[in-house]
Formats: structure tokens, sequence, C-alpha cells
């Protein structure tokens, strides 16, 4: 990374932060070499110029995914680039053909699964985004196009996701190369059935990794010639062996060790083992168990896959058997024996794990004790038994303890190169020291071979996909010869990565044919022979050392302190006496010596080997094979380092001869969590796995490269005037040179710039842009600083004016006090003057007053005397004139009655000779009803024949339609056959050899056959267009007829209807006359006394004279009417208004009742009823007033109906009219029905309060011809009954009295339906209400709201509504609870919380007159977001939940709010697994209980309420002082609502 060129004031730049590594932020000042930054998070820091860098303010916020396009290749923005891809869960990074992959440490399935691999299978790299099977895809496209080997390496620390990028390329190669035989588990399969045996014997938790490999593992996919996968195998090598003996807190040993004291209680009976704290390889530190991890569970696993590897039980029980007996090694204990430098057991504890690790190894248990107490040493002339200390015993346990399982699992590395090969790399960091032991380089069969039969090899694979997991670079407080080696290893890797790099660079150099012979190439070699050359090299003088048995680790420090005295890349630290520093390319590391020459060393126990090679356990003696006398003498000393070396070699060897492919995982933070970016982590991973180093080799050469596109739309404006006419190549070319930049090449497509050319041109961009907007700014300015001048000139005359103001009221107030001063004293004045006049008008007043007073007396005494004395005389001459009067006025009456009892006897018998011709009229009328009803039965069952004829004929006419279809079809085929025939002889004339013509000879035979079929095909088209054309008309003459019949049934019904208007006419005028007989009758027996007696007789005969006229008249109409019957034709009968008609018998009275004074010439008596009904509909419909919470209309219409008796009538129409009215009404207009709601109802109470309750199913049983049925019948019952003096004349008896409002009377049927369609339209009106108010719940809810006030509906009825629709918002609240995710939020349940509150305060506001139980009706939405906003969910129980917090919900219920929750706001967890556990549990067994349980709600669409409910709520209504309507006022018919009623 070069060192930036041209900082200026206003450059956005990166400065080094020893919080978050870099900060970016803008350059406000530069002093020297110093520059002032302001950062976006508002601190103001100085950094050396030389120590910041340039950012690229126009890069996108989420990154690029290839960081070879950013503007500015260096360490600051290649960190900012991967945090802005990672914050987007972007994880893959290219850089060149390098994939970064930064573990999430989340589940992200969508990345991995089969669309994904069909995506990128076959794309060109760089084509798609940033993906490991991109790697993946181009390593396999290349081995099978380009024959050529081809490796991937995975490098990273632990924990950085290498394991997981490893199985994403071995799915990712399997899906592509799958298998060439079909049988059995697929390679990945079998290799990832093996890895649980593996992770047990060689994964321990580490500091960094909870399940870190502790050994070097390298996988081979073996393929066939047609890239098919044929085999696989594993190779295991590098055990960390000191884990066995020393374990570090807070790590812990190998899992088989915590998995095996884990295990069932007949397996540890059987290896007598016990808590893992009662052993010493295990309670070295307090890290007993694994977050998440359960080791009896995880040792079952490794048993099932010991099965699935091929490992059977009796080879499984002695591997567990040697596991035991490494855990009972430890635990014996040494103490000082009785001889010198000797050792003995420590207790008897000591000696019981001594017997027990001899009866697990099979193993004698004093050989044991010997070998581990004692050494022999072989010289020539003998054995000698040297006796070991209790230090030395132990260090020989440990030793014994560390071969045993380092020969269990026992690993070694191939050599072996078959063909073309694919090789992954895993390169890994561990975290914690580890032991490198010596490998061998042949292994007979252990766990490791017993995975490989497993699997599978192919001997005669061509390719090999290698998966290798060895150790990345490491730097610790305390650094051995493990991390040197380790180091080395990476170095290597490293010299490979960057010869890789510089190899990239070129060949893009060579495409865009740009001169590059003088980029230099920075190379570690240097640090590679500091380690490894021979001779001279580190590990050269540590084997020299080892070869001399006086030499000390002092005596190497000092010596590599002489020979590397002047090495650059060497140093030594201070006051340091064996620690020395190396410059490593990923840092300094300095390594303690200490223990270098012990750890170099490697040999084997003679006495070890011995004992465990004569156990009776084959497989313990198999572990401990007998060697040699030349192999024993050899394996005295052995050189790990110098081994390391060689295999590292051989590794780098077998590299070159691929194509590398690098993936380098990076982990983002040190607590394993997602979303947690650590900038410091991430640099120091970035710097080890050399992706630094690779961009450092860029820069050297030419990092910054843009096509010519893109260079020219970013610094164009640098040379406004080759922007038109000129080329993009050549326009670049015209920006460098004229911005004078040195060395930048010229490619094919792309413009390649040294380091710091891009800032310096980014600089000048700035510059020019900064101009711009400082003119820009500079008329803002102008433009703001004018108009704050008129403001202030504004505001200072508006200040003038104020205070202009304020001094003139002051001249006012002093104007004002002046004028007040002298008021006062003007009203004070004249209180004075006032005072003095009022004291002498009073004492005036008082002597006129008395003298006044006694003249008043005087004259009251004088005209008392004379009133008495008047009076007197008055009550004398009265009495004696009304004695007289009393005596005339009893002779008169006397008189009066003999006479008029004589005339109405006459009058009497008259009137029966009419009432026997009204008989005969009744009976004419009985018979034209017969008639009337016979013909309505003809209609109905012509009417029925007639729609079975059109049934008939539209079957008809089907069947004619199909065969016309089918004859259609057929006349098709015979066209086509036709046509076939046609061709088919046309192709065999061309097809017939030539005629002769010398002999003749003609076949008609075919040609006749095809005539003859042809005629017989035309008479068939004949025929079948026959059919259709009668077929036709036969459809056009029905149509006519149809058209006819429906026309004459349209006029039938027409002349039906006005038939029946006119018979109801004619009933009502024969019932009025009736009526109006029954009148005159009693009227005739009424004896009078007045003067005008003879006179009123006459008028009284020529009324009776009149109506038997009438009488005659009606008597011949229904002679007409039945003839006009009898000669028509009637299609349909329409139902009379209020049904049944019976026959009824006038009744005569013969009491008496009040004279009515004045008998007056009226109007008829049917044209009066019928402008009466018209009056009271017409007040119905328009008068909507409230009077008192009644509705006006509802009571005038019930006083009317009650006053005119209709309610006992058999027949009247007014309730048909009524009903009619409030119909059409409803369909009008929707906005009026709470007030028809509140007149229904109200009608419907005072209906049912006046009639009477009848328990008989059929009500006209009760009509009786014998009763007094007739209108004119009951009101003279009335009439007998009041005590009342007669009214003025009404619209049916002309004669009103008072109503008797408390009795009930017996309905007849036209009331019966009356009530019944009142119910229904009541019903009706209240369900049009409701489900107004579901559809539109907002608009109509308001106007429910105030409907009440306005409209007066009946309390209950309001009560209902709101009940319902508080109802119909909690089903549908709670349903979208239910069913959609997003409602189940914590914002959300906020958000309804809120308006569930001001339905609340709405509750307390309208009363329970309007409210009632609605707030109870809310009750499942309420409590579910209750749930839905309670901050402590996970602390909760089920019983809390289900009986406190959520009683009114089921279990399904509570399960699927608490499922789908999620905290958008807070980011708080939901219910603990624990209670969605019981819930579970309880729903599976109410799902056998009740297998159609639903969680969601229904909505209630019934009528809430009863006529009982309703009576009770009305109980209170009250028809006194109802003010009529003045159009009813104004009618003497209606002056009976102006009467009070009690």
């Amino acid at each position: 990374m070069g060192t930036p060129v041209n900082i200026i004031v206003g450059s956005h730049v990166w400065a080094e932060d020893p919080d978050e590594a870099w900060v970016d932020g803008e350059v406000i000042g530069i002093e020297g070499r110093n520059a002032t930054i302001v950062t976006t998070e508002g601190k103001t820091i100085v950094a050396d110029i030389s120590n910041i860098y340039p950012k690229d303010s126009e890069a996108p916020p989420a990154g690029v995914d290839d960081m070879t396009k950013l503007a500015y290749l260096h360490e600051p923005g290649v960190l900012h680039n991967l945090a802005s891809r990672f914050a987007l869960n972007e994880i893959y990074t290219y850089t060149g053909n390098i994939l970064i992959a930064v573990n999430p440490f989340q589940r992200l399935p969508h990345l991995y699964d089969i669309h994904m691999m069909e995506q990128y299978k076959g794309a060109a790299f760089g084509e798609l985004s940033p993906h490991l099977f991109a790697v993946a895809d181009t390593s396999y496209r290349a081995m099978i196009n380009e024959q050529n080997s081809q490796s991937i390496l995975v490098s990273g620390e632990s924990g950085a996701g290498k394991t997981e990028t490893t199985k994403m390329l071995m799915r990712y190669l399997a899906f592509m190369g799958g298998r060439s035989s079909t049988e059995g588990r697929t390679v990945e399969q079998q290799v990832l059935e093996s890895n649980p045996v593996l992770e047990a014997f060689g994964n321990a938790k580490t500091v960094k990794n909870n399940n870190s490999s502790r050994f070097g593992k390298f996988v081979e996919i073996q393929f066939d010639k047609h890239g098919k996968i044929s085999g696989a195998a594993v190779r295991t090598y590098l055990l960390e062996r000191s884990r066995v003996c020393q374990v570090s807190d807070p790590e812990r040993n190998y899992h088989c060790f915590y998995m095996l004291c884990a295990a069932p209680p007949e397996d540890v009976k059987k290896f007598k083992l016990g808590n893992p704290r009662s052993f010493h390889y295990l309670n070295q530190t307090n890290c007993y168990e694994v977050a998440n991890v359960n080791d009896a569970r995880e040792y079952l696993e490794t048993r099932n896959a010991m099965d699935v590897v091929g490992i059977n039980q009796d080879e499984q029980d002695a591997i567990f058997r040697v596991v035991a007996a490494i855990l009972h090694l430890g635990n014996i204990e040494f103490i000082k024996g009785k001889e010198a430098d000797s050792s003995k057991l420590k207790d008897e504890k000591a000696l019981y794990h001594l017997q027990t690790a001899a009866e697990l190894l099979m193993c004698d248990e004093k050989a044991l004790e010997d070998s581990l107490c004692q050494r022999v040493i072989v010289t020539p002339d003998g054995n000698i038994t040297k006796p070991l200390d209790p230090d030395l015993a132990a260090l020989n346990r440990d030793a014994l303890a560390k071969t045993v399982y380092s020969r269990l699992f026992d690993c070694r590395a191939s050599t072996t190169n078959i063909g073309n090969s694919i090789f992954i790399m895993e390169n890994s960091a561990s975290g914690g020291c580890k032991t490198l032991e010596t490998p061998n380089l042949f292994l007979n069969p252990k766990i490791v071979d017993k995975i490989n039969s497993s699997i599978g090899q192919d001997a005669n694979a061509t390719s090999i996909i290698g998966v290798l997991d060895i150790y990345g670079f490491e730097s610790f407080k305390i650094n051995s010869f493990e991390q040197l080696c380790i180091n080395l290893t990476n170095e290597k890797l490293q010299q490979h990565f960057n010869q890789h790099i510089f190899k990239m660079e070129q060949e893009e150099y060579k495409r865009e044919e740009i001169n590059w012979s003088y980029v230099e190439f920075i190379d570690n070699q240097d640090v590679l022979d500091l380690i490894e050359k021979k001779p001279g090299g580190i590990i050269a003088l540590l084997d020299e050392a080892c070869m001399f048995p006086k030499s000390t680790h002092e005596t190497f420090a000092q010596k590599m302190y002489q020979t590397y005295k002047g090495h650059k890349r060497f140093s030594k630290p201070k006051l340091a006496r064996t620690d020395f520093t190396i410059n490593h390319y990923a840092g300094d590391v300095t390594y303690q010596a200490d223990q270098f020459l012990d750890k170099n060393k490697d040999y084997v126990v003679a006495e070890h080997q011995a004992l465990l090679n004569a156990s009776k356990c084959p497989f313990v003696a198999n572990l401990f094979p007998l060697l040699s006398e030349e192999a024993s003498k050899q394996s005295k000393f052995s050189s790990i380092g110098t081994r390391f070396k060689q295999q590292l070699q051989a590794l780098m060897e077998t590299l070159s001869t691929t194509e590398p492919h690098y993936i380098r995982c990076v982990k983002p933070n040190a607590v394993l969590k997602p979303a947690i970016f650590e900038n410091f982590n991430v640099l120091n991973q970035l710097r080890c796995g050399g992706v630094l180093e690779a961009i450092r080799i860029s820069c050297a050469g030419y990092p910054t490269k843009r096509t010519f596109d893109e260079f020219f739309d970013r610094f164009g404006m640098l040379v406004p005037d080759v922007l038109d006419g000129v080329d993009e190549k050549s326009a670049c070319i015209a920006i460098c040179n004229r911005m004078g930049l040195k060395g930048y090449q010229i490619g094919k497509t792309k413009v390649f710039l040294r380091a710091g050319q891009m800032a310096e041109l980014d600089a000048r961009r700035a510059e020019v842009l900064a101009n711009a907007a400082r003119r820009i700014q500079r008329q803002i300015r102008t433009h703001l600083t004018r108009k704050e001048f008129i403001r202030q000139r504004r505001a200072t005359t508006y200040m003038q004016k104020l205070w202009r103001a304020q001094l003139a009221r002051k001249l006012y107030e002093i104007m004002r006090r002046e004028a007040a001063s002298i008021c006062i004293q003007k009203n004070a004045r004249a209180h004075t003057a006032r005072r003095n006049y009022t004291n002498q008008q009073a004492s005036a007043m008082v002597i006129q007053t008395g003298l006044r007073a006694m003249a008043a007396r005087n004259e009251f005494r004088y005209r008392r005397r004379t009133k008495a004395a008047t009076l007197i005389q008055t009550q004398w001459r009265g009495f004696q004139a009304f004695s007289a009067y009393n005596k005339k006025k009893q002779a008169t009456l006397t008189l009066q009655c003999l006479w008029r009892a004589r005339a109405a006897r006459k009058e009497l018998r008259k009137l029966r000779m009419a009432a026997r011709e009204t008989g005969a009229l009744k009976e004419a009328k009985d018979k034209l009803e017969k008639r009337v009803e016979e013909l309505t039965w003809r209609l109905e069952f012509e009417k029925h024949l007639r729609i079975d004829l059109e049934e008939a004929k539209g079957q008809e006419i089907s069947k004619l339609q199909n065969a016309l279809h089918e004859m259609q079809v057929q006349l098709e085929e015979a066209h086509t056959a036709i046509i076939r025939e046609k061709e088919a002889a046309k192709i065999a004339i061309q097809q017939a050899p030539p005629v002769v013509k010398e002999v003749p000879v003609v076949d008609n035979t075919k040609i006749d056959l095809l005539k003859n079929q042809n005629e017989a095909l035309k008479g068939e088209v004949t025929e079948l267009k026959n059919i259709v054309e009668e077929f036709e008309k036969k459809y056009s003459e029905a149509q006519k007829e149809n058209t006819a019949r429906l026309k004459e049934a349209e006029e039938s019904f027409m002349r039906m209807s006005q038939l029946q208007e006119t018979i109801g006419r004619l009933e009502l005028n024969l019932s009025n006359l009736e009526a109006e007989n029954q009148v005159l009758r009693q009227q005739a027996l009424v004896a009078t006394t007045n003067e005008d007696l003879f006179e009123e007789m006459k008028n009284l005969t020529d009324k009776i004279a009149n109506l038997e006229s009438e009488n005659e008249v009606l008597r011949n109409r229904p002679t007409s009417i039945e003839q006009v019957i009898s000669t028509e034709r009637i299609p349909q009968v329409k139902s009379f208004n209020n049904g049944h008609q019976t026959e009824e018998e006038l009744q005569t009275t013969k009491e008496s009742v009040p004279f009515v004074p004045i008998l007056t010439k009226q109007r008829s008596l049917t044209d009066r009823q019928q402008e009466n009904h018209d009056v009271l509909i017409k007040c119905l419909m328009e008068d909507k007033r409230f009077d008192k919470k009644r509705p006006v209309a509802a009571c005038i219409v019930y006083k009317a109906l009650l006053q005119w008796r209709s309610f006992e009538a058999e027949k009247t129409n007014i309730f048909d009219r009524i009903i009619h009215t409030i119909r059409s009404s409803m369909e009008e207009s929707i906005s009026n029905l709470a007030y028809w709601l509140s007149t229904t109802s109200t009608l419907l109470f005072l209906v049912q309060s006046t009639l009477k309750a009848s328990n008989t199913p059929n009500v006209t049983s009760f009509r009786s011809r014998n009763s007094p049925t007739t209108l004119f019948g009951r009101m003279a019952q009335g009439l007998r009954s009041s005590s009342f003096p007669m009214g003025v004349s009404s619209g049916y008896s002309g004669m009103v009295g008072k109503p008797n409002t408390h009795s009930k009377v017996e309905p007849k049927y036209p009331a019966l339906l009356f009530k019944q369609h009142l119910t229904a339209y009541l019903e009706k009106i209240y369900g049009m209400i409701r489900d107004s108010l579901k559809k539109e719940i907002s608009p109509f809810l308001n106007l429910c709201i105030q409907a009440p006030r306005s409209t007066r509906v009946p309390s209950i009825i309001t009560r209902k509504i709101f009940s319902q629709v508080f109802s119909f918002i909690n089903v549908q609240l709670f349903n979208s609870l239910l069913l959609r995710r997003e409602c189940c939020s914590f914002s959300n349940g906020e958000y309804v919380k809120a308006g569930l509150q001001e339905l609340e305060q709405w509750c307390l506001k309208a009363k329970d007159e309007f409210a009632g139980s609605s707030w109870d009706e809310l009750q499942h939405i309420r409590q579910a977001v209750g749930f839905l906003v309670l901050h402590q969910k996970p602390q909760k129980t089920l019983d809390e939940i289900t009986n406190e917090l959520c009683s009114m919900l089921s279990i399904p219920q509570i399960y699927r709010i608490g499922t789908m929750f999620w905290d958008d706001k807070y980011g708080t967890h939901g219910l603990s697994p624990d209670v969605i556990g019981k819930m579970r549990a309880l729903m599976a067994g109410d799902s056998i209980n009740m297998p159609n349980n639903s969680f969601l709600l229904d909505v209630d669409s019934r009528i809430p309420f009863s006529m009982e409910e309703m009576s009770r709520s009305l109980n209170d209504i009250n028809l006194s002082c109802m003010d009529p309507p003045p159009l009813l006022r104004q009618r003497s018919d209606f002056h009976f609502l102006l009467q009070p009623i009690d």
C-alpha cells in the first residue's frame, strides 16, 4: 500500500483508531505533515498524512463483490468493504480469484440448496455473486476440460467456518460428479458419517472453539475417467499427544474421555469409571461440560457411527478399554522408595488404578509397575536396571499414556499422487499449544483404516480431490517448537500464494498488452532459508544440538544468536536468555527455546513396547508390534523437525503440480455470535491469511484498474474541452496527460494506474466540485442574506408601530383618568342632593297616607252594608222562579217520552225490513267470493300446465338441436369422405401405368360405387336440411305462441289487479253502508226533548231513504262483476289484503246511548275513510319527530288504529299500507334505518301490549256469525260500555269516545298478520344495520354512536347492535392475528392496544344505556394483545398464561400466537421452549379427542333479542301528552288525538 498523495482540505480519508482500527472522516485542516480530521461520529483527531489513506466517497454503500474494483485497494478499504457486505449477510467476497468467506454464525440455508447449485453449474467465474460453489465449479471444469490437477486451499483460524466450507465444497463436487455406482450411500455421506468417530478421538474444546480438531486430516475424493466419484479415503496425522496428559484452563481433554464417563451405567461399571472430576487427566481444568452438548448422547452416536464405519462390537469394547485404561494410568501416583532415587506406589488408591489399568490392557500387573518405576539401559556388557524417582516415574507414566493414545488413533499422511488431482487444503489456526508427533508412514489397521475400508477406495481412480486440514499461522504469549513448525508451513503456503497472485497479475497485464517488466515481486524466501536451509537453518542447528548429549537449550539459543546476528528477519529480545524473534509475513513472533531439544526428539521406551506386545488382548498387542533389532537401534533418536520439513516439501511439490484456488475463511468476532464484526480481529486474520500480502503485491504493480467508460465517467469533468468528438480511450489518455500522471498504462479495455495516482485524480476532481459548490453557495447565501434583510426591515417597521401604539395608549389612559375623576365628582354631588330630596319626600308621603287611609275605611263600611242587602233580595227572587220552572219541565218531559216511544216503534218495524234485504246482499257477496276462489284455482292449474308445456318444449328443442348437431357432424364426415375418395382417385390415376391404346379397358365399378355413395350422402344431406328447416319452423312457432301467451298473461294479470281493487272498494263501501245503517238505527231509538224534534225526525227519514237507494245500487253491482269475471280468462290471482273473508250478520242494539244534539250532513264515509288513511300514511312518512324519547309517528298510528278498532276488524287494508310504507322507505334510503328501527320496535311493542295472547293455532276459528265482529257492531258495544258523551265523528263510525288503553282486545287475522310483519321488519332492519356496520365498520360505527341519541332507538336494540359489532371486531382482529405473522409483532400489539383503549374510553363515556356489555365482547383480542406486549414472556409458566394472562384463549390459540410472535422493537424472545413443548403435548392429546378443533372464532349473525326482552325495555312508553302534527290537528277526524289518556 503506497503512501497517499494529494490529501487536501475536504478530502474523505481513513485514519487509524485505537478502538476501531480505522475510522473515516473529512480533512478540515492541514498543518505541515499533520492533518486535522473530523470523523463521522463527530470526533476531531490529528493524524500524520503518511498514515492516512483516501476514501472513495462514491463507493456503493453495500460494497463491491470483487475488491479489485475498489478505487483504493488498501487495508481500511478492504476492511470497510467486508464489514459493509457482512452487515447485509453477504458473506462471500472476491479478491481477484480469491474467495473471502466470513462466518455468519447462523444458518443461511438459501445459499446452499439445490436451486443455488443449479445456478452456479457451468456459470463463468465472476458472472454471479461470489460463492464457494463458483470456486468449486471452476476447479471441477478445469480438471474436466484441461485435464490438469486442481487444488482448493481453505484456510482460516479455528471457528472461521472451514469445516462447513469444506462440507459445502464436497456437496457441490458430489452434485457435479455424482457417483458411478448407484448402490449405497454417496461419498459425501460416507465421509460425513466418519466424522463423529474422528471428532470423538481427535477433537477437544479450546479457548476459541468448542469442537477444535487437534490433528491433521486429509480426505481424498477419487474420480474415474468420466469425472464420476468412484471412491474416497481419509488420512490423519500430527495428533496433539500432549493434551492427553496436560490440559490448561478453560480447555478440555479429548471428547472420548468425557463421553465414556457419561456412558450408560452398564458400560461405566464394566470399565470401572465414574465422575470425570475424579481423574487426574481430566480435573486439571474446571471445564467438564460444553454448552449445548450432551456427552451421553454423543457417546451413543459415536457407537452408532462406529457400527456404520465397520468397527464391530468386540473392537469397540477393546478401543474403549484402552481409553479407560489411560484414565486409570493418570491416577497412578508415586512417592519416594526405600532406595535413593527410587519410587513406589503412593497408596491403595494408586494400587487399585494400577490393577484396573493392567486388567483393562490385559497385561501383567507387576510388569506394568516395573515398567513405570524402572528403566532398563542396554550396554555392550549387558542390561542395567535403573530406578526412577517419583518425578521421572510420573513422566514415564505420561509418556506411556501418550504413546498408547497416539497408537490407538495413530495418524499417517499419504504421499500418493494418482493422476489428475484436486486438493482442498483446509488450513486452520488452533486455540492452544500443540505437540507434533512423528507420523508413521505405514500403519496397521486401526480406526482410520476401518473408516477407509467402509468408504471404499478405487485403486484405478484417475483423479483425486483432497481435503487437507493443517494448522494456520499462530502467535501466542508463549510460542514453542510446535508454533515454529506450524508457521514454517504457513510461510511455505504464503510463498506459493504470493507466486500465484503474482502470476494472476502477470496474466492480466498480458491480456491488456501493457509493459510490466519492471514490476517488482515481494518474496519471503529469506524467512524460509532462515528456518529450513540446510546447513545453516534453525532446524539444522536444532538437529545438530540434539546429537550432542551435553547440549542444552541455552547453548542452542546462544548458537542461534551468533549464527543469525546480522540476519534482518532474526532478532533477540532484550534481557532474554533463550527467546528469539522471527519476522514472518504476518508479523513478528517471539519463540521460547526452552523445550526445543526435548520436543524435537522422538523415541519409544522398549519396556512399554515389550509389555503391551505381550498383552492377552489381540487389539492391544497389535498396537505395539515387535521391532527388529536394527529398527530398534534406529529409533533411539529421530528428528521431528527434519521429518516435518520433508513432509512439507512433499506437500509443496504436490501443490506445485496443481492449479490452486484459494478460499480464506474469516471469523468476524471472538464471541461466536452473529451480526458482530470486530475490526482488529478481522484485520489480524487477513494478515495471517495473506490477503493483505496479496494486496501489497497488487499495489507493487498497478493496484487501480478502471475500464475506459468508468474512468471517463468519473474524471471527464477535469477536461471538459475534450468530451465531444473523441472516443473513450483517447479521452482517457488526454485526461492522464492533462493531469500530468507518470507511469500509468493504457490497455485494450482498461486504464492501469500506479499507487497514489487515483487519489491525485480524486483530489483534482474534488477541487473542481468544490469550486462549483462554492459558486452555488455564493448565490444561495446572497439570496438568504437579502431575504433576512427584508425580514428585519419588516420587523423594524412593526416594532415602530407597536411603540407608537404604546405611547398613544398611555396618553389615552391619562385622558380617561381625568374624565373619570370629573364623572365621580358629578355623581357624588348628585347623590348628596338626591338623598336630601328623598328624605323630604318620604316625610310628606307618610302624612298623606294616613289621611287617605282614614277616608277609605269610611267608604268601605258604606259599600259593604249596601251589597249585603242586595244579595238577600236576589236569592229570594231566584228561589221563587226556579220552583215554577221545575214544575213545567217535569210535565214537558213526560209528554215527550210518550210521543218518541210511539214514533220509534214505527221506525223499528221499517228498519227490520231493511235488515232482511241486507242479508240477501251478503249472500250474493259470498257467492262472488267463492267464484273468485274457483277462478284462482283454475289460474294456478293453468299456470302449472303452461310451465310443464314450456319444459317439454325446451326438452324437445334440446333433443332436436342435438340431432341437428349430429346430422351436421355426419354431413361433414360425408364431405370429408368424398374429398378423400376424390383425392385417392386422383392419386390412383396418376400412379396407374400408361394405358395401351390398342387394348382400351375401362372399369366403371368403383366410379359407380362412388356415385351411388355420393347420391346417398346427398339424399341424407337433403333430409337433414328438411329436418332442420322443419325444426326451425316449429321453434319459431313455439316462440310466437310463447310470446302471445306471455302477453295474454300480462294483460290478464292487469285485469285481475283492477278487478281486485274494484272488489276491495265494493267491500269497503258495503261495510261503510252497514255501519251507517247501524248508526241510524241507534239514532232512531234515541228519544229527544228538543223543540226541533219533528225537524230532526224528518232529516232521519231522508237519510234512511238515501241509504236504501245506495243499498239498491250495491245489490246490482255483484252481478255485473261476476259477469265480467266469467267472460275473461284470468291467468293469475293476487291474494286479497289480510286474507280471510267471512259472512257477518248484523245485530241490532236496543240499549239507549247518549243523545247527539245535532246530526249534520256528512260526505260519504268510504271517501272519508280513504282520506284518513292517506293522511295517516303521510304523517308516518313525513313526521319523524321524537317526543320524550318516543317516536311521534308510531304513537299516533297506534292511537289511530286503536281508535278505529282496526285490530278487531276482519278486513282492512290499513295494515298493508303501513307495511308497504315501511318497506319502500327502507329500500329508498339506508340512512333512515335507525329511525325505522325505533318506529317499528315502538309500534310492535304497543301492538303486543294491546292484543290478547291466543293459544289457539287457528285464529279464524273464533270468528262466529252470531258475535258482533263487524266494525260497527264492536263500536256499538264500545258505545254501550262508555260513560262519556259522544264527540265529533271519525273516519269509520263518525263518533268517537275516549279509548280504554288498559284493556286488551281480541285480535283478528289481519291484526295478527300485521304483528308478524312488524316483527319480521324489525329483525330485517336490525340485520341491515348490523351488517352495514360490519361492512363499513368505521363510518357506520360513528353513525350508530350518534344514531341512538338522534333517533331514540330503544336501548335494548342499541346495546345488542354494539355488542354484535364489537364481537365482529373481536373476531376479525383475532383471526387476523392468528393467520398473519406480520400482525403478531410487538409494535402491532402496541398499535392495536392503543385502538382498544380508545374503544374502552368510548364505552365509558357512552354509559350502559348504549354500550352495555360491548367491552366484554373484546376479551379474546384484549388478552391476545396483552400477551403480545408482555415483556417477560420467557419467565411465564403455562399455568400463569392459561389462568391469568389468557384465560379466554384455548391452548391452540395461545400456541399459535406464541410461535408466530416476533419482537420487531426490542428483539426479545417469545415463550420458553418448555412452555411450547407442554402446549404441543396438550394439543396432541386434544387433537385425538376433538379432531376438528379449530383455533379461529366464528361470526355471530343471529338476532340477539326476543320480544319479551324488548317489551321489558319499553314498558315506560306513555301515550299521553302526545302532540300530533299540524296535518292531523287540522282535521276533525283526528281530534281524538288531542284527548288526554289516563
